[in-house]
């Protein structure tokens, strides 16, 4: 009587055990489902609104000053350019030509932003140094196609497609492919691509180094969550479901790897949202010609906003080294 009772008891701690433990992967593969959502779906989740997925602190007054920026580069007079992705999709961009170019550059915006938001400071400078801009609407986000968000290893496809449009336009002009945050990851990732000769150059402000590495980041970082093996492998499975592959199907340093193709780097040091570590990473794995400005006390995306005279500088000696336009040499 006495082992039945002990059988008993241990079948029903076991059964309990059992239940607890289904209950923790059912959760964790819930908060992995959430997040990914909050990653790549088009629409943002409500809860994302309560996250600080950034890390960093809200400027109400530069917000404003880069919204009437964005609204006056959006109003520039414009001629809209559509083409079909690799998977069907139709992908949005805006070309805005200025007078006696000597450069194009493709522009790719970071990730839930937009092309407006994300070049209003730099497009002034760009527009008074003979460059046309082709301005992209990245896939699931403004007015290009796509439920999700592929954090570079979709968009360094739609890339490809768009400098293969440029380059059969006949413009006559070398092409620079110019991004920033994910938008920087989407054209360092595009060089592992096979890009048309007339791309003479990468232009990339605080790219991330994989999918991976930067959802880790995020998480562990500014959400504040651990980064389990468990969890790991929910999140990899949600990504998966969506687009296809997964948070390790290729990385940035894979494409610098085997790269041709010179770039220019810039990070700020107190980036919270991609770690200035990264680019280091990345610039180290470059393995064509490469050259890096580090920008002291600019946060996420903000090099640009904080010594756009140290970033001007640095585009001219650029594209005076790639393109030849020595009139643009810096002064």
């Amino acid at each position: 009587m006495m082992d039945q009772a002990k059988h008993r008891l241990r079948r029903r701690v076991l059964t309990a055990a059992a239940g607890v433990g289904a209950g923790a992967v059912a959760v964790t593969c819930g908060m992995a489902h959430a997040l990914s959502g909050l990653a790549v779906n088009r629409k943002f989740p409500a809860y994302g609104k309560l996250l600080n997925i950034s890390g960093g602190k809200t400027d109400k007054d530069f917000h404003a000053r880069r919204d009437a920026a964005a609204q006056s580069l959006a109003q520039m007079p414009s001629e809209t350019v559509t083409i079909r992705s690799f998977d069907g999709l139709e992908l949005v961009g805006h070309l805005v030509r200025c007078e006696n170019p000597r450069r194009l550059i493709i522009a790719f915006h970071g990730w839930r932003s937009g092309w407006a938001r994300d070049f209003c400071l730099v497009a002034p400078f760009w527009h008074s140094h003979n460059c046309d801009v082709l301005y992209v609407e990245q896939r699931a986000q403004g007015n290009s196609q796509g439920d999700y968000i592929g954090f570079g290893l979709l968009e360094r496809k739609d890339c490809l497609s768009w400098a293969q449009w440029a380059d059969s336009q006949d413009f006559g002009l070398p092409i620079y492919l110019s991004g920033i945050s994910m938008g920087a990851t989407t054209v360092l990732m595009a060089a592992g691509e096979p890009l048309p000769e007339s791309v003479k150059g990468i232009q990339a402000d605080c790219g991330f180094t994989s999918p991976k590495a930067i959802w880790k980041h995020v998480t562990e970082q500014n959400l504040h969550m651990s980064v389990g093996p468990l969890r790991q492998v929910c999140t990899d499975l949600a990504f998966r479901r969506k687009l296809r592959q997964g948070l390790s199907a290729y990385s940035t340093r894979t494409a610098m790897e085997q790269n041709t193709i010179p770039v220019l780097f810039v990070h700020g040091t107190e980036d919270r949202f991609v770690p200035i570590q990264m680019t280091y990473d990345n610039y180290l794995s470059c393995a064509a010609p490469r050259y890096l400005v580090v920008v002291p006390g600019a946060t996420h995306a903000m090099s640009y906003a904080v010594e756009p005279e140290t970033c001007q500088r640095a585009m001219l000696s650029f594209w005076q080294t790639y393109d030849g336009n020595t009139t643009d040499a810096p002064s």
